[in-house]
C-alpha cells in the first residue's frame, strides 16, 4: 500500500529509542534456533524474528519507534519471549524476506505486500493454527476473505485503506460547479466544465501507468458492479460489463482530451498526486495519503464516494498490507501470543493512526469510526466494511498485475480497442491460473 501519512499522532505505547531494532537487524541473518537462550527463571528462551515495512516515507523514525514500543510491552508481559524486528524500506522489503527464505533463513513473523506465494508452498502457518478465537474474527471480514489462499486464511491484514474522489473546490468554484459528482455523466460533464472554464491541466486525471494501473482501473470496474475475478473463482477480466466500462472511460473521457497533456498510460498515480497539490488537477481517485499532501501544498479539497454508472456504487475498492507466520522456525506458539498482542485494539489503533490508514479489526474500526478526532477519514472507514480488494490470494495475481499495468493505459489511446486489450489480459490471466491449479 505504501500510503504517506498526513499527521503525526503521539503513541500511547511507545518507547523512546530503537536500540533493540537496530541490534536485531545486525544479528537477524542468525536462525531462531541460535537466537535462543535462557530466561532468569532458567527456562529456555525464545526469541522471534520479525521484518517489517517502514512507512515512514518522510526519513523519520516513527516505524521503528511503534515497533520498538510494541516489543518493549510484549516482552514485559510475555517473560521467556523476545522480539528482534528488521525495519526495511518498501522497496526492499519483500525482495528481504524473500531472500531470506531463499537462503532457509526465513523470519518467524514477516509485514509485507502479499502472501500468496509464500502460502503456496506450504510456508505458512494458517491463522487459526496461530490466533486466539477472538483475535482471528475480530478482523473485517473483507480483509480476512483476501487473506485466503484456497479458501483457508494465512495472511493477516495489517492495515487498509480505501478510495475516494478527490476534488479541487477552487476549480469547481471557478467552473460553476455546485455539487460534485455522484454519477459518470456527471463527472464527464464536471471534466468537461473545468476543461472549458479553468486552467486545470488535467480535468480528470487518470493514472493508468505503471505504478498503479491495476487499482485506477478496478476503482472503475467494481464501481460498475464487477471486478477482476467472480468470488471464490477465476478471472473474468474481460466480461461484457468490465469491456464496457473501460469502453465508456475511453470515449468519455480521454477521447474527450478531458484526462491532460500525459497520456494515462504514461501518467502515474504519484506524479498525479503531485498535480493535484499544484492545484492542476480538477479531479482524482485517491487513498488518504492525499489528504495530507494537499493539506500540506495548501489546497482546499473535497471527498466523495467514487461515481458509479448511475449513482453510488455498491463497493469500493479496498487495499491491505500483510502479516504472515513462517513455520521455518518452528515458534508457532510463542508467534501467536505476539500476533494476539499485535492485534489488540490499542495496537491496531495506534499504527493506523500514526500513518493515517484504517484499521483491520472490526472493534478498533468502531473506534475509530466514533472518535470525531478522525473525521476527515470517515469516508474512507464508510467504503471499507463493503469493499473489494484485489485477489491478491492468487498466486497468479502477480504476474496478473502487471500485465493490467503493462496494457491499460493502451487500452483507452487513440486507437486502442478495450474489448481486445481485456482478452488477451484475460487469457493470460487463465493460463496462470491453471498453472497455479497444477
Amino acid at each position: 500500500m505504501r500510503h504517506h501519512p498526513f499527521r503525526r499522532r503521539p503513541l500511547r505505547s511507545a518507547a523512546p529509542g530503537y536500540g533493540r531494532i537496530g541490534a536485531a537487524a545486525a544479528a537477524f541473518g542468525l536462525t531462531a534456533a541460535t537466537l535462543t537462550g535462557c530466561g532468569s527463571d532458567g527456562e529456555e528462551e525464545v526469541t522471534l524474528s520479525l521484518v517489517a515495512a517502514d512507512y515512514d516515507v518522510d526519513g523519520g523514525q516513527s516505524s521503528r519507534a511503534y515497533w520498538d514500543g510494541l516489543v518493549t510491552a510484549f516482552e514485559k508481559k510475555n517473560k521467556g519471549i523476545k522480539v528482534d524486528v528488521r525495519i526495511e524500506p518498501w522497496t526492499n522489503v519483500d525482495r528481504t524476506v524473500q531472500e531470506m527464505v531463499d537462503a532457509g533463513q526465513a523470519p518467524d513473523i514477516a509485514q509485507i505486500g502479499a502472501y500468496a506465494d509464500y502460502a503456496a508452498e506450504d510456508k505458512l502457518y494458517d491463522v487459526d493454527q496461530l490466533l486466539s478465537l477472538g483475535t482471528m474474527t475480530n478482523f473485517l471480514r473483507p480483509l480476512a476473505v483476501a487473506g485466503e489462499h484456497r479458501r483457508t486464511q494465512y495472511g493477516m491484514p495489517f492495515v487498509a485503506s480505501t478510495r475516494l474522489l478527490f476534488y479541487n473546490k477552487k476549480l469547481f468554484d471557478e467552473a460553476g460547479i455546485e455539487e460534485p459528482p455522484k454519477t459518470w455523466d456527471e463527472l464527464r460533464d464536471a471534466a468537461e466544465r473545468l476543461k472549458d472554464n479553468t486552467k486545470a491541466v488535467y480535468p480528470y486525471a487518470l493514472p493508468l501507468g505503471p505504478e498503479e494501473a491495476q487499482a485506477e482501473t478496478l476503482n472503475w470496474m467494481i464501481s460498475a458492479g464487477d471486478s477482476y475475478t467472480v468470488a471464490g473463482s477465476g478471472y473474468t477480466i474481460n466480461s461484457e460489463r468490465n469491456v464496457s466500462t473501460v469502453k465508456w472511460v475511453k470515449e468519455n473521457l480521454v477521447d474527450k482530451e478531458l484526462t491532460g497533456p500525459v497520456t494515462p498510460g504514461q501518467l502515474n498515480r504519484k506524479d498525479a498526486f503531485a498535480a493535484f497539490a499544484r492545484g492542476e488537477v480538477g479531479m482524482l481517485n485517491g487513498h488518504p495519503s492525499l489528504l495530507r499532501i494537499a493539506d500540506k501544498a495548501g489546497i482546499e479539497m473535497g471527498t466523495v464516494a467514487i461515481p458509479g454508472p448511475d449513482g453510488k456504487p455498491q463497493h469500493a475498492m479496498g487495499v491491505a498490507d500483510w502479516v504472515m507466520a513462517f513455520k521455518e522456525n518452528g515458534n508457532r506458539a510463542e508467534i501467536g501470543k505476539f500476533l494476539d498482542f499485535l492485534y489488540t485494539d490499542e495496537n491496531v489503533m495506534a499504527f493506523a493512526a500514526q500513518n493515517n490508514l484504517l484499521p483491520v479489526t472490526t472493534s478498533a474500526f468502531d473506534a475509530m469510526r466514533e472518535d470525531p478526532e478522525y473525521k476527515e477519514l470517515k469516508g474512507f472507514l464508510d467504503e471499507l466494511p463493503d469493499s473489494v480488494l484485489p485477489p491478491v490470494g492468487k498466486t497468479s495475481w502477480a504476474s496478473v498485475s502487471a500485465d493490467l499495468k503493462k496494457n491499460m493505459g493502451r487500452a483507452v489511446a487513440p486507437g486502442g480497442n478495450p474489448k481486445a486489450i481485456l482478452d488477451g489480459i484475460d487469457k493470460k490471466a487463465e493460463e496462470a491460473e491453471r498453472a497455479e491449479e497444477e
